[in-house]
């Protein structure tokens, strides 16, 4: 599982996580709720070696992370969709995908067919340039990318962000069907509440760099939840 235990992290003197303690295990939906600017990608940036702690720790399947980076983060399963998507807008959806294949020995690298499966616009459009897709199939893309690398540990941050509500149904289904598989940890960074309460298995609920309410699904009060994130 994804331990993280009491991390602080600065920006220069400005301090973005205070003792933050989250955990995302194997087979299940780990969701981190909170306003804007209250720590959520600073959290995910660390995880994911963009932005070193100042205290605590990070680890992964039993291994410290410290301040290795994040592609060698990558090599150990940890696969991250960020805000915002960052395709290759000039790339083909196809050259998007294989940019996958740095983390993978030569043996595993080719895009798994269960992408398509999950994502079949994807297949459609192989050949069209990733900028000239929609918001929403860019998102499916980033995802895909994702899991190119076969993570065991995907972390996605605000992956509903500025999408159409039939493709947030179709990415739901999606990071379902990868929890039912129960080869991997999903973290997922969310504000739109409904759609994380539909998937969550566990709760951290951040405010101001802290964790204000943590716990499993049936530990925590969902309205509880849903007023501290209130705008």
């Amino acid at each position: 599982m994804l331990k993280v235990s009491n991390i602080d992290l600065h920006y220069g003197a400005a301090q973005a996580l205070r003792g933050v303690s989250v955990e995302a295990h194997v087979g299940e939906i780990s969701c981190v709720l909170g306003r804007n600017g209250v720590g959520k990608t600073s959290l995910l940036r660390a995880i994911t070696g963009h932005q070193p702690i100042t205290a605590g720790s990070i680890e992964w399947e039993g291994r410290d992370l410290g301040r290795s980076p994040p592609y060698d983060r990558a090599r150990h399963g940890i696969a991250f969709v960020p805000q915002g998507r960052e395709i290759f807008p000039l790339l083909t959806v196809e050259e998007n995908l294989q940019t996958g294949f740095a983390a993978l020995p030569r043996s595993e690298r080719y895009v798994p067919d269960e992408i398509f499966e999950l994502f079949p616009v994807l297949g459609d459009m192989l050949r069209r340039r990733g900028g000239d897709l929609s918001g929403g199939q860019q998102q499916q893309l980033a995802i895909g990318r994702a899991l190119v690398t076969r993570p065991r540990l995907l972390v996605l941050d605000e992956p509903t962000e500025g999408i159409q509500p039939s493709i947030i149904k179709d990415i739901g289904r999606a990071l379902e069907y990868l929890r039912g598989k129960g080869t991997m940890a999903i973290l997922l960074v969310e504000q739109y509440f409904d759609f994380a309460r539909e998937l969550a298995d566990r709760y951290a609920v951040l405010d101001r760099g802290e964790v204000v309410i943590a716990g499993t699904k049936t530990e925590v009060d969902p309205e509880e939840v849903r007023n501290r994130i209130a705008v």
